[in-house]
């Protein structure tokens, strides 16, 4: 059977975490609800999958391969109880790569007021710099969140409530050093679609929003979604042949990967194996028979695993 990218959906995004009590009620707070938990005792590690799945959600009650927009947490046993361990945020040297993660809100001024009163902090507020229509949140690791508005933020200026059941996980964000390879790679090979481009280059950065969006153009208005891939590109890094950035997997480790679930998952890993992708883990790696892992052009992981809506036309 072939693969049909058209079906495929970015499923989710990794992050280690040092303290699951903490992360999970840091992302309850922030409106997710814990979808999943995978204990892996026997590997000592436990996976937390969390997503907005109130009855305003975009994926109320579906299965967790079939939707877009799950941060996945990953906790390794005994890291809670280890002073020194802190996982890499992906913001500084040597573990700069992967930037943040994203929500977007209803009533900015109002959910940040929310964030700030449960004892939460903040990377910027609104009201710092320039940019006033957005912020950054910390979370119990110091992985930076992106709060954007759903809205006008001129027109929620002064409402005092908010409604964390009408949020999205939005986006994540990733560094990449050649915009033409990464574009080229997550259109073309991973099959998503050019959302939006922002360009500065009096700031000399440009962003570019991709996802599975059947029929885009890239003018699509990004902050009501989920499931958004936002790639950085800071001018000149293509030039530069020693110019490397951190995966997140080796030391310092941090973010993990990002994951696109698929219509056939044979048929589909045949498929990026004829448009010669560079591979972490081939379906037919070691025990675990019904995931694969693709590298982009930054080295990033890309993990693909079977949509379960599909499972009857596939054999997995």
């Amino acid at each position: 059977m072939a693969t049909d990218t058209s079906k495929y959906k970015f499923n989710h995004s990794m992050l280690r975490i040092k303290d699951p009590q903490k992360s999970v009620k840091f992302y309850e707070h922030l409106g997710m609800s814990l979808i999943q938990k995978i204990p892996q005792p026997e590997a000592k590690f436990d996976l937390y999958f969390l997503a907005y799945d109130s009855p305003n959600a975009m994926s109320h009650k579906a299965h967790w391969s079939d939707r877009q927009g799950i941060l996945e947490l990953t906790h390794n046993y005994g890291t809670e109880d280890d002073p020194s361990y802190k996982p890499a945020n992906g913001n500084s040297d040597p573990g700069r790569g992967f930037g943040h993660v994203c929500i977007s809100v209803d009533n900015i001024q109002a959910a940040c007021q929310r964030i700030e009163d449960a004892g939460y902090r903040f990377k910027k507020k609104l009201s710092d710099g320039r940019m006033r229509h957005v912020a950054f949140a910390l979370d119990p690791d110091d992985y930076w969140v992106e709060i954007i508005s759903n809205n006008k933020v001129e027109d929620t200026e002064g409402i005092e409530e908010t409604d964390p059941s009408t949020y999205r996980f939005n986006h994540t964000m990733i560094r990449v050093k050649d915009h033409t390879k990464s574009l080229r790679f997550y259109q073309e090979t991973l099959g998503m679609s050019l959302l939006r481009t922002s360009e500065s280059p009096s700031s000399g950065f440009n962003l570019y929003f991709l996802g599975y969006v059947p029929g885009a153009n890239n003018n699509v208005n990004t902050a009501t979604l989920e499931g958004v891939l936002e790639l950085t590109w800071n001018y000149g890094t293509e030039k530069d042949e020693n110019f490397r950035y951190h995966d997140g997997n080796s030391e310092p480790q941090g973010f993990g990967h990002v994951a696109i679930t698929v219509d056939d998952l044979d048929a589909a890993c045949k498929r990026f194996e004829e448009e010669g992708v560079n591979w972490k883990k081939r379906l037919t790696d070691g025990r675990m028979k019904n995931v694969a892992f693709v590298l982009d052009p930054d080295g990033y992981w890309v993990e693909v695993v079977q949509n379960e809506r599909y499972k009857a036309t596939s054999k997995y």
